[in-house]
């Protein structure tokens, strides 16, 4: 496939826990990439309303504070404010990648959700597992919604975050023969004793992902604004485990390469870069880990993609039914049998 096209990825803060405000910024956003020609714009983790970085600074008690303000303004599928989303990206004529607190009734989901060009809603993902501090906050999700889609701009794929450490799930959507794939980051601003959550190790492994999978990442993050800042800090034992800024947005080509000047951390912008899926057979022809350089005689992966409910209704037979009528309870120390 020749096919070329304009990506585009968001570094920028959202209006922090305030829905309708973020989805505003948003349009504005995608209205600018839009000009731009871009065909796929792709925002980060939990942007919709923001990321719930208040697990990172105090304990689960004192947050609680947050959770009724940040539940309300978390994301519900077919809402008005879902439904903007998917209008910005039939009238703008382009994909877009949303990252969301997802709200399901009484649980929060760490989602991803793919809009195709024409409004349409090509996939709903929700994070398999949420990093940490994240799981007071969101619950799991499970293999029905993990694939890759073939769309008019080639096949597309969503991960968050950490996912992108967990080396089977990856080794899963590289099976699936994705070409463009989303890594949706939060913001690289807090813990900054913690060489793992910084923004060096975490860019590296998208950059790895398209080393490894020969395809095109793109990989936008938040920032911390001071908006944001100002809400979240109430101590200086806190001021020392966050900062304003965080932002290292990027897109890397299948061979790993970094496509884009990066932004400084503290600003906010939306980086451009361009796609040509027949560069992928380059990449390909070197290394392909699920065709020529696989070896499933030695290590396979095993997959389930069913839907993992807690609650499974069954009926009875109406025969069955019937003939329950008469039968007599029990007695203690008989079988009943």
């Amino acid at each position: 496939m020749s096919t070329k096209f304009k990506a585009a990825v968001v570094q920028a803060a959202p209006i922090f826990m305030d829905l309708d405000a973020s989805i505003d910024k948003a349009i504005t956003i995608i209205e600018r990439a839009a000009r731009e020609n871009a065909k796929l714009i792709a925002f980060s983790e939990a942007w919709f309303p923001g990321y719930p970085w208040w697990i990172w600074l105090s304990p689960t008690a004192h947050n609680v504070k947050y959770f009724q303000q940040y539940h309300e303004n978390s994301l519900v599928v077919g809402s008005p404010q879902f439904e903007r989303l998917a209008k910005a990206a039939k009238d703008n004529n382009i994909f877009i990648s949303a990252g969301a607190s997802e709200r399901d009734h009484g649980s929060l989901y760490l989602a991803q959700f793919l809009f195709s060009d024409q409004g349409e809603l090509i996939q709903g993902r929700r994070k398999l597992k949420p990093t940490h501090q994240e799981r007071t906050v969101y619950g799991d999700g499970d293999g029905s919604d993990f694939g890759v889609f073939d769309t008019d701009i080639g096949r597309i794929g969503q991960l968050c975050c950490w996912e992108h450490l967990q080396p089977l799930s990856k080794y899963a959507m590289f099976s699936m023969h994705e070409q463009v794939h989303i890594a949706a980051w939060p913001s690289f601003s807090t813990y900054p004793q913690a060489f793992s959550l910084g923004a060096t190790a975490n860019m590296a492994a998208s950059q790895v992902y398209a080393l490894e999978g020969q395809c095109y990442v793109l990989a936008p993050t938040a920032t911390v604004s001071q908006e944001m800042y100002d809400i979240l800090v109430e101590n200086e034992a806190q001021a020392e485990l966050i900062s304003v800024g965080g932002g290292y947005a990027q897109i890397f080509g299948p061979d790993g390469s970094p496509l884009c000047e990066q932004i400084p951390e503290k600003e906010e912008g939306i980086l451009f870069a361009e796609i040509d899926l027949g560069a992928i057979a380059v990449a390909k022809s070197f290394a392909d880990p699920v065709g020529h350089y696989s070896r499933p005689d030695v290590t396979r992966l095993l997959l389930n993609r069913s839907v993992q409910r807690p609650v499974e209704e069954v009926s009875l037979p109406s025969d069955d039914i019937e003939g329950s009528e008469g039968i007599e309870p029990s007695v203690e120390g008989e079988s009943g049998l």
